[in-house]
This record gives C-alpha cells, sequence and structure tokens, in this order.
C-alpha cells in the first residue's frame, strides 16, 4: 500500500477537501463518526482521513468542524491562525504564514511517520487569496526540501476576471506559478471561469452555489485519488 497524504489550505482548498472526503465517506459506506456502515458487523475500528487541514483564520475549520465530515478528522490535524491574509499573497508567504508553518509542517511529519510507504502528497487551494496561494507555496517549498524524492501533486484553483472576489488575485497568482513550477511535479489547473461554464452551458443552472462547485471539483479530484483507475495514478 502506498499512501497519499492529503492537504487543504486556505478557504476556497478547505471546501473542495471537505466535500472531497464528504463524497469519499458517502461512496465507502462510511459514517460521520468515521465507523465503516454497511451491515458488516465483523468490521471494526475506525477510520481517519490521511489529511492536513489549514488556515491563517479559524472561520472555515470551525464550519468543517460543524459540518458533515468535521469529526472523522483528527483533532491535532486542524492547524490555524487568527489573523487571516487578507488576501496578500506576502502576508501568506512571509509572514502570519511563515509564523504557523512550522506547526503545519510538525503535522505532517507526524502523519508521514503513520505511513508505511508514502507515494506523495496531494495539496488542495487556490492561488486567488492570501493563504492557499502565498501559504500554501511556502508549505509545497518546505515540503519539496524535506520530502525531495515523494511525488507533489497539486489542484489549484486559478482565479478568473469574470469571476474575482478582489482585485489583486491576479497578483497572488502570478506570484504562487513561480513557487508551483519549481517544486510541484504534477499541478492541475482548474479554472474559476470554466468551472461556471460547465455549471451554465453544460448544467443549465442559473445560480450555482459553492457547495456544489466544490462537489465538480471533488469528482475530478476523485479520479486521480484511486490506483483502480487507468492511467491516472502520481507516478503514471
Amino acid at each position: 500500500m502506498r499512501e497519499i497524504l492529503h492537504i487543504q489550505g486556505g478557504q476556497c482548498g478547505n471546501q473542495i477537501g471537505s466535500k472531497f472526503w464528504e463524497v469519499i465517506c458517502d461512496e465507502h459506506g462510511i459514517d460521520p463518526t468515521g465507523r465503516y456502515n454497511a451491515g458488516n458487523t465483523a468490521t471494526a475500528g475506525r477510520f481517519v482521513p490521511r489529511a492536513v487541514l489549514m488556515d491563517l483564520e479559524p472561520g472555515t475549520m470551525d464550519s468543517i468542524r460543524s459540518g458533515p465530515s468535521g469529526q472523522i478528522f483528527r483533532p491535532d490535524n486542524f492547524v490555524f491562525g487568527q489573523s487571516g491574509a487578507g488576501n496578500n499573497w506576502a502576508k501568506g508567504h512571509y509572514t502570519e504564514g511563515a509564523e504557523l508553518i512550522d506547526s503545519v509542517l510538525d503535522v505532517v511529519r507526524k502523519e508521514a511517520e503513520y505511513c508505511d510507504c508514502m507515494q506523495g502528497f496531494q495539496v488542495c487551494h487556490s492561488l486567488g487569496g492570501g493563504t492557499g496561494s502565498g501559504m500554501g507555496t511556502l508549505l509545497i517549498s518546505k515540503i519539496r526540501e524535506e520530502y525531495p524524492d515523494r511525488m507533489m501533486l497539486t489542484f489549484s484553483v486559478f482565479p478568473s476576471p469574470k469571476v474575482s472576489d478582489t482585485v489583486v488575485e491576479p497578483y497572488n497568482a502570478t506570484l504562487s506559478v513561480h513557487q508551483l513550477v519549481e517544486n510541484a511535479d504534477e499541478c492541475m489547473v482548474l479554472d474559476n471561469e470554466a468551472l461556471y461554464d460547465i455549471c451554465f452551458r453544460t448544467l443549465k443552472l442559473t445560480n450555482p452555489t459553492c457547495k456544489f462547485l466544490s462537489l465538480i471539483l471533488t469528482y475530478m479530484i476523485l479520479l486521480f485519488s484511486f490506483e483502480n483507475v487507468p492511467n491516472v495514478s502520481h507516478h503514471s
């Protein structure tokens, strides 16, 4: 068994990651407490995601804890600050994020030690905000230094002018791309504008919610998370 360590950062990354684990549990008959629930009383034990959740503000973490899949995570794997990054790449990469990065790395090391033969990491984040872009790329570079022989796969949500929340999103994305080129083996580009086009043109939705958008991205990420799907493992 070759394990993948899942990392989700920032508001967008955690929203997608939370839906990702919710769908996995639903498909495999695991209830919100992590117990296998498919009428098989012989199956004992509790399933815990191999995941690290980080953010520079507590709001997203609180919503995940109170959500459908909040109880399956290890409590110590929630790492968050109090100030936020304010959609500023430099705050996430050099100041607030740099102060919190050692705590995140401690959790990453702990999860890596639990693995028998870890294949690599997958990081789910956005390049438009401050935490996902700044702190996310900082963490990726630190992991590359510490685990140079492990695969690094990122699911990076790129901003789009048509669906942009703030004017600094292009700057955050531009500063992040260099870090991804240097430190990531695979980068799955998730385009916000293309995602909305799928909802409007293909699915005929007039007002897609954030939860529905996260669900679409979740099913795409799932294709790269199971070895029984041909030609989608990390190494292939």
